[in-house]
């Protein structure tokens, strides 16, 4: 009998041991996640909603303090998403609307590991000048390997992809080019200047 109550006690005992060890695995893996920095976070509003991005200083610097700078002045602000390829990317960032305007004002390439993945925020370019990148920028559908190393990757959609799939798409003829009624840019704002900088 003895024996019987010192093995149900030593069962009872590791039990409660493998509870706690469950437990505390449970408590690290529900630890909040820390929020991105409203100073590096941008909100895209479309016309559907709010598309949040999260900008990448540490990778690409100089692309993300020149984004920064355009937004403040208001640049996107109304322009249009020109070209745009199903299951490929979007892009925007052309005042002229037509993919060869831009703010003036060229970028050094800032190359990384990073991937273009699905949600990836990339910079356009002029043909093979790796330093043409102005202001015209590109959200990625799906996962594109090809563009790995050849464009600045300066940030990521962290909420509202499913807005990002819904912009017009172009005309496959015209190599995406969207001819009439191409969606817009309502605003883009740094979520550090917005008083409501909840992401939706």
């Amino acid at each position: 009998m003895i024996n019987k109550s010192l093995k149900l006690k030593y069962f009872y005992i590791i039990l409660a041991a493998a509870f706690m060890f469950v437990a505390l695995q449970l408590t690290t893996e529900l630890e909040p996640v820390k929020m991105s920095d409203p100073e590096d976070t941008l909100y895209l509003e479309l016309e559907n909603g709010r598309v949040v991005i999260e900008m990448f200083p540490d990778v690409a610097p100089g692309h993300v303090a020149h984004i920064k700078k355009l937004v403040r002045e208001e640049f996107y602000d109304g322009i249009t998403f020109h070209r745009v390829i199903s299951g490929f990317m979007a892009q925007t960032g052309d005042p002229k609307g037509d993919g060869t305007g831009g703010s003036g004002q060229n970028i050094d390439a800032e190359f990384s590991d990073l991937k273009h993945e699905r949600g990836t925020v990339s910079m356009a370019r002029r043909g093979d000048d790796i330093h043409s990148a102005d202001s015209q920028f590109f959200i990625v559908y799906h996962d594109q390997p090809s563009l790995d190393g050849e464009y600045t990757i300066w940030g990521e959609v962290t909420s509202g992809m499913d807005l990002v799939d819904r912009i017009k798409k172009g005309s496959e003829r015209m190599g995406g080019r969207v001819p009439r009624d191409p969606d817009i840019i309502v605003s883009m704002k740094v979520a550090a200047d917005v008083t409501d900088n909840a992401a939706e």
